[in-house]
């Protein structure tokens, strides 16, 4: 009979096994869409009574927040809360997705002078749409993957090690054709 206690680190799982990657992708439009779709509404209200850029600004930083807590609770299964790293990480992915937004919008008053708020709303749920796909792709590689396959998802990782031996290294003869030359 082994005994009970060993010196060896056992792998640490932070709940169930995260979602696959088309959940994860649904539970991602549920979250982050919705979220994104309200964040829209607070852009025009807030776009009333500052610059449009300024108000995007202050809605992507407090959506960022929301977001980040919802995906690592929801969307990949971490079962537990962001830490400060993750929203760091999520905040670089948001804004790269906060200019993309803002690109359009600019781009969108570029080509038309006053545009009504509900083609604003359309260019920019576009973009939002996009930049979350991108987004996405980030956020499960990278902030909530970790270093190894399933890394921070509530999959045990395990590493195994790797033998490492003492290579000899001899001198090579050259060859007739190496020394002909080009």
């Amino acid at each position: 009979m082994k005994p009970q206690l060993t010196s060896e680190p056992q792998p640490e799982t932070a709940g169930e096994a995260a979602p696959g990657p088309f959940a994860s992708f649904v539970r991602f439009v549920v979250c982050g869409g919705g979220i994104g779709v309200l964040a829209s509404g607070a852009v025009a209200l807030l776009a009333g009574a500052m610059p449009w850029v300024v108000a995007n600004a202050v809605i992507t930083v407090v959506s960022t927040v929301l977001c980040t807590e919802l995906h690592a609770l929801f969307t990949f299964g971490t079962g537990k809360r962001a830490g400060w790293r993750r929203h760091w990480q999520s905040a670089g992915s948001a804004s790269a997705a906060y200019g993309v937004t803002s690109l359009a919008v600019f781009v969108l008053h570029l080509v038309q002078a006053s545009p009504g708020v509900l083609t604003e709303q359309v260019v920019y749920l576009s973009a939002s749409g996009l930049a979350g796909v991108g987004r996405f792709l980030v956020l499960r590689l990278f902030v909530f993957g970790g270093a190894g396959v399933g890394a921070g998802r509530g999959v045990p990782v395990a590493v195994a090690p790797v033998a490492l031996r003492p290579v000899a290294l001899r001198p090579v003869a050259a060859s007739p054709l190496a020394l002909a030359g080009p």
